[in-house]
């Protein structure tokens, strides 16, 4: 896990240097208005957004493991931050923040990068899709100039207080941040070395500060920074912010990874995932000791810290050095941003994250995913983003073994024995091309056997049972695995079948199954003969058994 920094400056040149420093400088300016807006939204003061960039980019670039990855705040943050200051204050959120880093140190530690690949696309792209209309949703006082003193905190409360205070709107607040918003939409087509966010940012003050406009202003903004303080933490309140702070964790993870994933596509280079979140998670512990906002890998100030010469850390570091001077140095004009310029920011930045082709490509995914995306979506802006993960991946889970369980089959074969066409040669389930004993069934199983295809074993048995079956041959070459339940019900199958006098013969199992019935004493008591290596040695075997079985009667008869 050696950190990205470390290897990449046994070449480093003079030019990379100044290719750095001009892109860190560059992606300082797009993440300023930035940092602002998403500390606003997370209903902390402005400062927390600027020095969570800061802090966390400094740290990133000595530890992380993404060459160009820019690390800061980000509009995922939003609603998770503001459900837990609603409900344990500053202090929750400042131990959610550092258990998230805790617990981002033990996934690199423990290698885990690579397993959240496994979080299923439908609910990353539902509750970011819930995440912007969230976002959205709280930036519609600013940008319409509402003076309310205190707002609900759900969804349908807030939108229910908009529509009452309608008669109330800053008509000047809402002309300046529509006018911001066609700034942010029209400017990337006049130029894109400028980002769009700093030239609003710019005109938006200009305008407000020259025409002397009636909004709502950002004001001052602390320079200083102390170390937060624990005053009263008590057990309960450590292990009711275990799930938050598991979410804050996941989202860091989700989005580094992902912007580091799409950058190396950018610069044909490859990310330490592990390293990454071991940077990720020390970042956000020092960020709680500090009492900031969490912060992770951004999209769109890594794409352009790429696009601008970035190749190192060192870009990073130059972006975080830029942020602290802005901060030092640019208050008396920082403080007369206007509110609702940021607000028109923020919408476009919502408007950006909710994936509209996205959501409108899973018209023609299978209703499951649909169903897991949507739900995800709605429980985000309707209740928590918590919930939202918490259902939306066991909703997953139990319709990924649905379907599981639907591919799963248990088929017996065809036996047509009166008749034998040309044609039958190329039918491969066709009885002619197996002889099969008399009074043998054979059934093939397809698919993993696990606890949601149970039920298929016990149909295999009631149709035996039906018949007059001497031997059950199952042939197992389409089982890659099996888990505890099916074995267990494998087990309750064969011991009834085995009571009605019928013996049962397992063909071609594979490994993992093999190594399961071995643990499980299964392969002793069915007997190691009955355990056959494919379908001619297991109908060779049901051969002999009938045989035996028919010598048997023959010899009680003449008794």
């Amino acid at each position: 896990m050696k950190p990205k920094l470390f290897s990449v400056m046994k070449h480093y040149t003079a030019k990379q240097f100044f290719l750095d420093m001009k892109a860190g400088i560059i992606v300082a300016i797009i993440a300023l208005p930035l940092s602002i807006a998403f500390a606003l939204g997370c209903g902390v003061s402005p400062e927390k957004g600027i020095y969570s960039a800061i802090i966390s980019g400094i740290i990133v670039a000595i530890l992380g493991g993404s060459r160009v990855q820019i690390t800061g705040p980000t509009g995922a943050f939003i609603v998770i931050t503001q459900s837990v200051i609603a409900g344990y204050g500053t202090q929750g959120l400042i131990i959610s923040t550092i258990m998230a880093g805790i617990m981002l140190v033990l996934f690199g530690v423990f290698r885990l990068g690579k397993l959240i690949k496994f979080i299923p696309s439908p609910i990353t792209i539902g509750f970011t899709g819930g995440i912007a209309i969230t976002i959205a949703t709280l930036e519609v006082k600013d940008f319409l100039g509402f003076e309310i003193a205190k707002m609900p905190t759900s969804f349908l409360g807030k939108w229910s207080t908009y529509i009452a205070n309608i008669k109330n709107i800053n008509w000047q607040s809402l002309v300046l941040g529509l006018v911001s918003i066609v700034i942010l939409v029209i400017w990337p087509k006049i130029n894109k070395t400028i980002p769009n966010s700093f030239v609003a940012l710019i005109i938006g003050t200009a305008v407000a500060y020259f025409l002397k406009l009636d909004v709502a202003l950002l004001g001052d903004i602390p320079k200083t920074i102390s170390v937060a303080k624990f005053d009263g933490i008590e057990f309960d309140d450590l292990f009711n912010l275990m799930s938050p702070a598991f979410t804050i964790a996941i989202l860091v993870a989700m989005q580094a990874l992902l912007s580091a994933v799409v950058t190396d596509g950018m610069i044909n280079s490859k990310h330490k995932p592990n390293a990454e979140l071991l940077g990720q998670g020390v970042a956000n512990i020092v960020l709680g000791l500090f009492g900031c906002i969490p912060a992770t890998g951004g999209v769109a100030r890594s794409i352009a810290n790429a696009k601008n010469g970035g190749r190192t850390p060192i870009a990073l570091i130059f972006h975080s050095l830029t942020l602290l001077a802005m901060l030092l140095f640019g208050m008396p004009l920082i403080k007369l941003v206007p509110r609702p310029v940021l607000a028109a920011i923020l919408l476009v930045v919502s408007y950006n994250m909710f994936n509209v082709k996205a959501f409108l490509a899973y018209r023609k995914a299978p209703k499951s995913d649909t169903i897991v995306l949507i739900t995800s979506c709605v429980l985000t802006f309707a209740f928590d983003l918590v919930i939202a993960i918490e259902v939306g991946i066991v909703l997953s889970c139990v319709l990924f073994m649905k379907r599981m369980s639907d591919v799963t089959d248990v088929s017996g074969w065809k036996y047509v024995r009166d008749t034998h066409l040309p044609e039958e040669e190329n039918d491969p389930d066709h009885i002619s091309l197996k002889e099969v004993p008399e009074g043998t069934e054979v059934f093939e199983v397809n698919g993993p056997m696990f606890f949601g295809a149970v039920d298929k074993l016990l149909r295999l048995k009631h149709q035996t049972m039906k018949k007059d079956t001497k031997v059950v041959i199952i042939r197992m070459r389409g089982v890659p695995a099996i888990d505890v339940t099916a074995m267990n019900t494998l087990k309750d199958v064969t011991k009834d079948l085995k009571e009605y006098g019928i013996t049962v013969i397992f063909s071609h199992v594979l490994e993992q199954p093999r190594t399961l019935m071995e643990k499980n004493d299964f392969i002793s008591v069915i007997g190691p003969d009955n355990f056959c290596e494919n379908i001619d040695a297991a109908l060779a075997r049901a051969e002999v058994l009938i045989s035996s079985t028919k010598a048997m009667e023959e010899a009680a008869a003449t008794l």
